[in-house]
């Protein structure tokens, strides 16, 4: 490898100095070639040690250097940007050049981690492409099958590697730039190869001024749950070794203390970069740890490049690949325990704009990647199975929220903290209230069109059984929530927000149409015509399946997280962890025990959460491929959009949950006192 990485470095070299490819193209290999020339050249850096002695300011500057192309200020003419490639390179090549420079930008992390295969299969890739082009006659045919033999050639590597990545804690580097840094010496950002902005480097700051008793605390609350989780669905942690850490940078004193609390339970650490190859992403989604994102917009744009090799002959052998990853390392995935997230919030957010020049999957591939993604899942959980995993969930600021952060992070502690005990009671107040019905109709107010009726499990023993689970701060923090798997059949309505943030995307105007559980009919505000709208929604929230079910219903009562959200005036920032807790919320996709529906839950009253299935996930018994979506979206109503939430009786009766926005119930009373206070300081 070292010989195949010397004789590319030196042809990428002679690149620089030859005229044979005639413009328009000659542009674009110039600046290409002298990419990777300085990649390569920071990779000498690093293997002489430079790491080790240069200044912050000598780090700033080379980390600016590496991403300036892609950042906002740059990108309108860059050939990352697939609207100026194609103006440049034309409408045949514009594509395909511009996912060869998006996946030859890899070569950075792959340069801090010395990984040398994956910096040399890149720069085979870009001289293999040149050569073509030094023939004036070059097909774009020709260029997309070297494409794609670069992808299904070494799928067996980057996607074997991704597998072992998730499961191996002895595939370490982050760990040990973590565990072995001086964290008071931000220079250690620089280790990870990411974007470091001054985001990142003031989080850090942030973190060491705190005692490292607080800083233990905060780690305890995120590990707690993770133990927790485990605890409360009778699964045996003692059985697990690793648990998957995911978090942004900036973050690293924490997530040091957490190791450390994990380790003590004995679970030793795998921490993995969010994916970098095509063939390992899903869209624009960061699964993982990572630092800055460079431009949001360059990630979109580039989000469904596999549309350049996503054929039915791919997609067997990416599966085929998962399969023979997951056996090479079963004994490690069998006591893989699952992730452990810390998440943020307070980003500037992100409208994106849809261009047609960017690469875009047909419906015929859209149809392929819903099979692939089953066929996956089911992969996954038969090594790191469903019912014997867990996971947990936890979100913090970050400074881009603004001049009071340090305020909003202190009330996002106190919320990650409330009080489960007396949660529990008032949320099971709400639960014997919800067993009793036989639907909850939920209707919006104002400009919100909410009107949904959702059908309930029938209990046949209420006694000893319930609906709605009584969920605490464990897996998923903060406190705050009763939930449940409906009935589809009979769920009928309109679910609709004005405005909305899912998975890092903005929807505005979202509506939503349910016929037995399902959806419809979809629309939003964010484009000119309903035809991109619906396209925007079936991409990024349904996932290209044709519909999707409601597979959660559930009643948020963190008001504390409400008020703040309030105060501060961050609704709209607030990660969908923390907004859940924060009115009804409904999920899309998946109920919340896929994979492990038929292992008893119980509630702390002893009751069993009977509802852990629907009419979709319950076809496992016949048929698993169909069972499930590999989704699962919250969507949820505020308070003040929400006029009532009121449970509808065989019978006939009514038993009102929340009126005008507020708690009505006996026993919730708490709940409101939040709600009163805020209002008595506006």
């Amino acid at each position: 490898m070292k010989e195949r990485f010397s004789l590319m470095r030196e042809r990428i070299g002679e690149i620089s100095q030859e005229g044979l490819v005639k413009e328009p193209y000659r542009d674009f290999f110039v600046k290409t070639t002298q990419f990777i020339l300085q990649i390569t050249q920071v990779y000498d850096r690093l293997q002489e040690g430079w790491l080790d002695t240069a200044s912050l300011q000598e780090l700033e500057e080379n980390n600016q250097k590496m991403y300036e192309d892609i950042l906002p200020e740059h990108y309108a003419e860059s050939y990352g940007n697939p609207a100026y490639a194609e103006e440049k390179l034309g409408e045949e090549f514009g594509q395909l050049l511009s996912f060869l420079y998006t996946e030859i930008r890899g070569m950075i992390v792959f340069a801090y981690e010395n990984r040398l295969f994956d910096l040399t299969v890149a720069m085979e890739l870009f001289v293999q492409i040149y050569n073509l082009f030094e023939d004036e006659q070059v097909e774009p045919k020709d260029v997309k099958e070297a494409v794609y033999w670069y992808v299904s050639d070494y799928s067996d590597e980057m996607v074997g590697r991704r597998v072992r990545e998730g499961v191996d804690p002895d595939l370490d580097f982050a760990a040990k730039i973590i565990c072995e840094s001086d964290l008071q010496d931000l220079r250690y950002l620089y280790r990870f190869g990411e974007y470091i902005t001054e985001n990142e480097k003031a989080m850090a700051e942030f973190l060491n001024t705190l005692p490292r008793e607080e800083i233990q605390a905060m780690a305890r609350t995120f590990t707690e749950g993770y133990r927790t989780g485990f605890l409360m669905t009778g699964k045996d942690i003692t059985k697990k070794k690793t648990v998957n850490l995911r978090f942004q940078l900036g973050f690293e004193r924490m997530v040091r203390e957490a190791i450390e609390q994990f380790e003590a339970m004995g679970l030793r650490p795998v921490i993995y970069r969010s994916a970098v190859h095509s063939v390992n992403k899903k869209q624009h989604h960061r699964i993982g740890y990572y630092g800055a994102v460079p431009n949001k917009q360059f990630e979109y744009d580039h989000k469904d490049d596999h549309a350049l090799y996503l054929d039915h002959e791919f997609v067997q052998r990416k599966l085929r690949v998962l399969q023979v990853a997951y056996e090479q390392v079963k004994e490690l995935a069998n006591v893989h325990g699952g992730p452990a997230c810390m998440e943020t919030f307070g980003e500037i957010p992100f409208a994106p704009v849809t261009k047609k020049e960017a690469c875009a999957l047909s419906r015929h591939q859209q149809k392929l990647q819903v099979s692939y993604d089953n066929e996956a899942g089911q992969i996954v959980n038969r090594y790191i199975k469903g019912d014997e995993r867990s996971f947990t969930i936890i979100a913090y600021p970050v400074k881009e929220i603004g001049s009071q952060f340090e305020e909003i992070f202190r009330e996002t502690v106190k919320i990650n903290t409330l009080d489960n005990q007396q949660y529990q009671k008032i949320q099971q107040s709400i639960i014997d209230a919800l067993d009793q019905g036989e639907y909850v109709r939920i209707k919006g107010k104002g400009a919100n069109r909410t009107d949904l009726t959702v059908h309930l499990h029938t209990l046949e023993d209420p006694k000893k059984q319930t609906n709605f689970e009584n969920c605490v701060a464990d897996v998923n923090i903060p406190v705050g929530e009763v939930f449940t798997s409906p009935v589809l059949s009979g769920t009928e309505g309109t679910l609709h927000v004005t405005k909305v943030f899912l998975n890092g995307l903005e929807y505005r105007d979202l509506q939503l149409t349910f016929q037995d559980g399902r959806i419809a009919r979809y629309s939003c505000g964010n484009f000119d015509t309903a035809e991109e709208n619906e396209e925007f929604i079936k991409t990024n929230l349904l996932y290209h399946h044709d519909t999707l079910p409601l597979g959660e219903f559930a009643i948020g009562t963190n008001t504390t997280a409400y008020v703040m959200a309030q105060k501060y005036q961050i609704g709209h920032l607030l990660p969908i962890l923390i907004a859940e807790k924060m009115g009804p919320h409904f999920a899309v996709g998946d109920t919340c025990y896929s994979w492990s529906e038929d292992t008893p839950v119980y509630n702390p009253d002893g009751k069993e959460i009977i509802a852990r299935d629907n009419e979709v996930s319950i076809l496992r018994k016949e048929d698993v491929s169909k069972a499930y979506l590999g989704c699962h979206t919250d969507i949820t109503i505020p308070y003040d959009e929400l006029d009532s939430i009121r449970v509808l009786t065989k019978e006939g009766g009514e038993l009102s949950v929340i009126e005008n926005g507020r708690f009505v119930l006996e026993g919730t009373e708490a709940l409101n006192a939040p709600l009163d206070k805020n209002c008595n300081n506006m």
